[in-house]
């Protein structure tokens, strides 16, 4: 039995693209390990990231081969288009033990397929290729030259198949459920926790047609002095009246996110802040209103600083990233960001989320949109008002 969320000639499709940029760079084998990347070109689909894995792509074969740890084994056969002799399993000899690693047993796996292997491009910035993983191939292949392949594979995902933007758009759907619960919910006196519990119902239940699954990080929750900050995490205190709250969140359906961030005012909020979210929100429409196939990524960060300077504000960070498949620990692709000399062209397929949070000294505000960029403009992967919210 397979469960697989794409056809095996969309996954051909990935694969040949993958093997066109290993050529221009020079690639005889190309060892994967972020997980997103494995999961875009086999299907494969655990949470088993912790331990040694990578799908490693061959120049010259037409089929990678995977390889993870024994118990895992099942999931690359279950979830991956993959056939029987290319799914290498490890024993557990290999897991956690000072005397070995499972990169030796990769770099084993490669010799034997590719004995004249020459260059072997590796992930060196992905967040599950550690140094040891590195250090462990070099002893193990020390005629290898070893080459920096990161993002290699991320941008082969940078513009979206359609069946991609279709699980795109169902992840905006829960989204919007989520953020609606969340809406609903809190209020002076609830606990920041019991809002989470609510959002993470939303998540996993989706709709009567689908389902989601857990995003790659918690809900982004800043209540009271907590709003000035980026990346907070819920607790169990109450939320306070005439106090603010951001939210940024992502429904995920099938590891495709379409993330989301509102403002929550609890009481009547003071002008000034009023003014703020209305300046955030003009920025947001200029920014899209220059969205189109050909556009820039620094056009449209332009087109929010020049809006936003008018009323002084300023934005350190940048104004968004590219989003799509992800996991843990960050939905962004770590490809395009939308920011001053970014000159990435946007093409039709490719998504963002136009991440408008200001984070001040006393407070922040986070109104913020995901998008798919279309053949004229853009496609909205959330519908909701861009407004702040008053709960008053």
């Amino acid at each position: 039995m397979r469960i697989l969320n794409f056809s095996e000639a969309e996954y051909t499709s990935r694969l040949h693209r993958v093997k066109a940029r290993m050529a221009d760079a020079g690639l005889d084998v190309l060892v994967i390990t972020e997980p997103a990347n494995i999961y875009y070109l086999s299907g494969y689909d655990a949470w088993s990231f912790y331990t040694v894995q990578a799908l490693v792509i061959f120049q010259d074969v037409e089929l990678p081969l995977w390889i993870g740890r024994l118990v895992d084994s099942a999931t690359a056969h279950i979830t991956s288009y993959l056939p029987v002799d290319r799914i290498i399993p490890y024993p557990d000899v290999y897991v956690q033990a000072a005397d070995r690693h499972a990169s030796q047993f990769i770099a084993d796996a490669i010799l034997r397929e590719s004995p004249s292997v020459k260059t072997v491009g590796v992930e060196m910035g992905a967040y599950y290729y550690t140094a040891r993983d590195h250090a462990e191939f070099l002893k193990a292949m020390p005629n290898v030259r070893f080459k920096d392949a990161e993002l290699l594979v991320n941008w082969v995902r940078f513009v979206k198949s359609a069946e991609e933007v279709a699980y795109m758009r169902e992840a905006g759907v829960i989204t919007e459920r989520m953020m609606a619960r969340a809406v609903e919910v809190a209020a002076p006196g609830v606990r920041e926790c019991d809002v989470a519990a609510v959002i993470y119902h939303a998540q996993m239940t989706g709709t009567a047609s689908f389902g989601g699954v857990p995003a790659t990080s918690p809900p982004h929750m800043g209540f009271g002095p907590r709003a000035r900050e980026a990346h907070p995490i819920f607790s169990d205190r109450p939320i306070a009246p005439n106090s603010v709250a951001n939210i940024e969140i992502s429904g995920c359906r099938l590891r495709y996110h379409a993330p989301m961030s509102r403002s929550i005012y609890f009481g009547k909020p003071p002008q000034s802040y009023s003014d703020l979210a209305s300046h955030v929100i003009e920025g947001i429409e200029a920014s899209l209103d220059v969205v189109r196939p050909g556009s820039t990524c620094e056009e449209l960060e332009l087109a929010w600083r020049k809006t936003l300077s008018v009323h002084g504000i300023e934005k350190d960070s940048r104004l968004g990233y590219s989003i799509g498949v992800a996991y843990t620990p960050t939905w962004g692709e770590r490809t395009a960001s939308i920011r001053r000399g970014d000159r990435t062209v946007l093409q039709t397929g490719v998504a963002f989320h136009l991440m408008a949070g200001l984070w001040l000294e006393d407070t922040g505000i986070t109104i913020t949109q995901s998008f798919i960029v279309t053949e004229d403009g853009y496609e909205p992967l959330t519908k909701s008002a861009r407004e702040l919210i008053v709960k008053d």
